[in-house]
């Protein structure tokens, strides 16, 4: 059957034969379609009420590979935790082909729950319905706080059940990502010693990701580098969020910078560096305040991987790629930097519009002469709400007001503890009086602040909320009124005061999320 939407090309399946196994995904007996994303729809150039048709159900499904495509599972291997596992793969994942959207750039189509694959490790291959709506909402919230991301086209219920700690209702989701390449896919051919693989897969990776480095002979030391640059910058938009991952193995780590795998991950809510959620992260290996670390250490497994690439000789593979390695903590911290003084309206030289979350990595690394003074009022108001359990997202927002001579909604978070914030508060003030010369100054400050504190995350205890009644009693309400309050995070609004509201300290500090697709 033709499909009616999907203009597929297959440049992975085309150039990078011995990297994938083909594979058909499993048929599903009563699919019904949950969730469409209609711009994103409109975004790739398809037609989204051909995908909400019968026809495009089928495709969404599995049940009917649409012409064009070519399913496949992508092989990787990847350090989970620490320990390396050389084989990984997709193991409920399949890769249908890819679309060019209205901006000419190319886009994966992929399903996440299809079934089994080669790669499946005894799994069944399959997702449940809570997991995939809840990739919804976070990958949604992500994507509308600017942060790169993989996103969901579809979500749809299979009508069979998957056994987890429960039977729970079956569910797939189409997902769209820049590629689907990450650091353990190098590791994988780098492994086995297959060099020539290793070298294609790197061709084709710097030739969709960093085309301006196609050719250029020391093109995968500066591919290295474009990599590093974008993992940079979006662990200091994670930062500047509260978002924590929660399983940063190297197969989570996209060469393309954007965020992948919604599984463990949740937004921290009281401010605690030390914050885990996830029910496998015993050692808290991923906590919020480690992960520019780890970012770091799978940045340094990559470039163990493409040593034989940027040099013969191996001393000079190795000095050059740890240059690059090392050289991480600076552009993350001039990134962090961006990030934190957008937040407290701090301008000056070279700040302005362009350094809140929706980061492309051309942010400039040179420090201004306030740079030092700056970290350390950044820091110092990090650690008032660390010390008082202050909720990251709120007090960050109230902010806002205090910027402009009302710091009452500030103060009343700190309750009696109000007059620790006096003397930061008069330091901060005369900061944000620098480079403030008149009104238009003003309203510029407060617009970038205004987009980079949201006044809306999406709080563990709503999405467990909305997830419970779409899985438990077929309620879609909760799910799809939080939907909406996430993809406008910036704007208050008095109808959805209700989302601001955070669960108490020990309810958010008794909160797991589990890998459940």
């Amino acid at each position: 059957m033709s499909s009616p939407v999907f203009r597929f090309d297959n440049t992975y399946a085309r150039e990078l034969s011995g990297a994938y196994a083909l594979w058909q995904p499993a048929a599903v007996p009563a699919p019904r379609l949950v969730w469409l994303n209609r711009p994103l729809a409109v975004e790739l150039e398809l037609d989204a009420n051909a995908l909400a048709s019968a026809q495009g159900l089928s495709i969404l499904a599995g049940n009917t590979v649409p012409a064009g495509a070519q399913p496949l599972a992508q092989a990787y291997a990847g350090h989970q935790f620490g320990g390396f596992s050389p084989q990984l793969g997709d193991g409920r994942a399949l890769l249908l082909g890819e679309v060019i959207d209205t901006q000419g750039k190319r886009r994966d189509i992929a399903f996440k729950g299809s079934g089994r694959t080669p790669f499946s490790r005894g799994g069944d291959g399959k997702a449940a319905l809570g997991p995939v709506l809840r990739e919804v909402l976070i990958g949604e919230a992500m994507h509308a706080l600017g942060i790169p991301t993989t996103r969901v086209l579809a979500a749809v219920a299979t009508g069979e059940s998957v056994q987890r700690e429960l039977l729970l209702p079956g569910a797939i989701l189409t997902r769209v990502a820049a590629s689907h390449l990450r650091v353990g896919t190098f590791q994988y051919f780098a492994a086995r010693k297959d060099h020539d693989l290793l070298r294609r897969v790197a061709d084709y990776a710097i030739a969709r990701h960093d085309p301006a480095l196609v050719g250029q002979p020391d093109r995968y030391l500066r591919f290295l580098q474009a990599v590093s640059e974008r993992q940079a910058a979006l662990i200091a938009c994670w930062m500047g969020v509260g978002f924590i991952h929660g399983v940063m193995n190297t197969d989570n780590m996209t060469l393309s910078g954007e965020t992948i795998d919604y599984g463990p991950c949740a937004f921290m809510e009281a401010y605690d560096p030390t914050t885990v959620f996830s029910s496998i992260d015993l050692q808290g290996r991923y906590a919020y305040g480690n992960q520019p670390g780890i970012a770091q250490w799978n940045l340094a497994r990559l470039a163990e991987t493409l040593l034989p690439l940027i040099d013969s000789d191996s001393d000079r593979a190795i000095a050059q790629a740890t240059e690059v390695v090392q050289g991480f903590a600076q552009r993350f911290e001039m990134h962090r930097l961006g990030v934190f003084r957008a937040k407290l309206g701090l301008l000056g030289e070279g700040l302005g519009l362009d350094v809140a979350c929706a980061v492309d990595g051309t942010q400039s690394g040179t420090p201004d002469h306030g740079t030092a003074d700056d970290q350390l009022l950044i820091d110092d108001f990090l650690s008032i709400l660390e010390e008082y359990k202050l909720d990251f997202t709120l007090a960050f927002r109230a902010l806002l007001p205090a910027a402009v001579g009302d710091a009452s909604g500030l103060r009343r978070q700190l309750g009696t503890n109000a007059t620790a914030l006096d003397g930061w508060l008069e330091r901060w003030l005369a900061r944000v009086a620098i480079g403030n010369s008149n009104a238009k100054s003003d309203t510029t400050r407060l617009e970038i602040m205004r987009h980079a504190n949201p006044a809306y995350i999406a709080r563990n205890y709503q999405v467990e909320a909305a997830l419970s009644a779409a899985v438990n009693t077929g309620d879609l309400a909760p799910f799809e009124r939080l939907l909406a309050v996430l993809q406008h995070p910036f704007d208050e609004r008095i109808e959805d005061a209700e989302f601001e509201r955070p669960a108490s300290i020990e309810e958010t500090a008794g909160y797991r999320t589990y890998c459940g697709t």
